[in-house]
């Protein structure tokens, strides 16, 4: 009976370290989830400048410079938070 005690207990501790772990997981993926789409939103908004800096027009939206290729859209952070 003591036996079944010790395994229940040592199940509990191994089930609440793994918890905190997915806890920590979640947090870190969402922080690098946030970290992602900041720096795409800065990378386009750095190329805009850049464009703009050398004198080349961007392509209007929706159109791409190259029928191949797909247009990136630009899509700003608030609306995804949403």
């Amino acid at each position: 009976m003591t036996l079944l005690w010790i395994i229940t207990g040592a199940s509990l501790v191994v089930a609440l370290v793994a918890l905190g772990q997915a806890r920590r997981t979640a947090k870190r993926l969402a922080q690098l989830s946030e970290m992602y789409w900041e720096l795409k939103y800065q990378h386009g908004e750095l190329r805009v400048r850049v464009q703009r800096s050398i004198g080349d027009a961007p392509p209007p939206v929706g159109q791409a410079s190259d029928p191949d290729k797909p247009a990136d859209v630009f899509v700003p952070l608030s609306s995804l938070r949403r």
